[in-house]
C-alpha cells in the first residue's frame, strides 16, 4: 500500500487508518522471554490474518519489555497492523506505539487518554460490567473489551461474564467490542454473533501447532 505523507506524518496516518480498521483477530503476547520466538510466532499469526497486536508480558524486565517492544512494532509496522501496549503508559510514549491498552488496576481511560492524546488508539478492559463500558465511552475509549467469558490456560479469574453483554454494549455505544478470556475457534464464534468486532486470543494462536493457520480460521470469521 503507498501512504501519501503530505497531510501529516507516517504515524499520524496509520493512526487514522487503524482507528477505521479496529476489527477481527487481536493477537495478545504471552509471558515469553524468548524474543525471538515470540517475533517468529507473532509474524506466523500477522500473515494468517492477525489484525492487531497488543505486547503484554507481566513478568518481564524493564530492559526485556522495550527489547521486545522495539521488535513487535518494527514488525507491526512492517505489516501495516498497529501496536498497542498493555499497561505501561511510559513505554507507549517512549516507542511512540500505536495504543494503549488499560485494565481496572492501571491508570483510568481519561488520565490515559490525556497522557496519548486524541489520535492513539485507547483500549479499556470492562469484564463484564456495562457501567465500566460507559464510562470508558464517555471517558475517550477507542474500544471496549469484556471477559472473560470462559477458562483461560493463561489467566486465572471467574468466568463470570454473559455473553449477552456484547449485545447489551452494542445498544448503547457505537465502539467497537472485543471479547477475550478462553477463546476458541468454537466458543468465540457466539460472541461474534452477539456482536463482537474483535476476538483476543493468547493460547489458542501462540500454543497452536500451527499458528498461522490457527489466525486464518479466526479472521474467516470475520470475512
Amino acid at each position: 500500500m503507498q501512504l501519501l505523507l503530505g497531510s501529516g506524518s507516517l504515524s499520524e496516518i496509520l493512526n487514522k487508518m487503524f482507528m477505521n480498521n479496529l476489527r477481527g483477530l487481536y493477537i495478545v503476547t504471552p509471558d515469553w522471554d524468548d524474543t525471538e520466538q515470540l517475533i517468529k510466532v507473532t509474524e506466523q499469526a500477522l500473515q494468517g490474518g492477525a489484525n492487531i497486536v497488543q505486547y503484554r508480558h507481566k513478568t518481564a524486565s524493564v530492559v526485556l519489555r522495550r527489547e521486545q517492544a522495539q521488535a513487535l512494532q518494527a514488525l507491526c509496522r512492517q505489516y501495516q497492523k498497529p501496536f498497542i501496549i498493555n499497561d505501561h503508559l511510559d513505554l507507549c510514549l517512549e516507542l511512540d506505539a500505536d495504543g494503549l491498552h488499560v485494565g481496572g488496576m492501571d491508570i483510568s481511560v481519561a488520565e490515559a487518554r490525556a497522557q496519548i492524546g486524541p489520535d492513539k488508539i485507547l483500549g479499556a478492559s470492562c469484564y463484564g460490567d456495562l457501567e465500566l463500558a460507559r464510562t470508558a465511552v464517555s471517558s475517550g475509549a477507542s474500544y471496549v473489551a469484556f471477559g472473560g467469558f470462559y477458562p483461560s490456560r493463561i489467566k486465572k479469574y471467574a468466568v463470570t461474564t454473559a455473553p449477552t453483554i456484547v449485545a447489551d454494549a452494542g445498544r448503547e455505544c457505537q465502539l467497537p467490542k472485543v471479547v477475550i478470556g478462553g477463546m476458541t475457534l468454537e466458543n468465540c464464534q457466539i460472541l461474534v454473533q452477539h456482536g463482537a468486532e474483535m476476538v483476543a486470543v493468547i493460547s489458542s494462536v501462540y500454543m497452536a501447532a500451527e499458528p498461522k493457520v490457527a489466525a486464518q480460521q479466526f479472521a474467516t470469521l470475520f470475512s
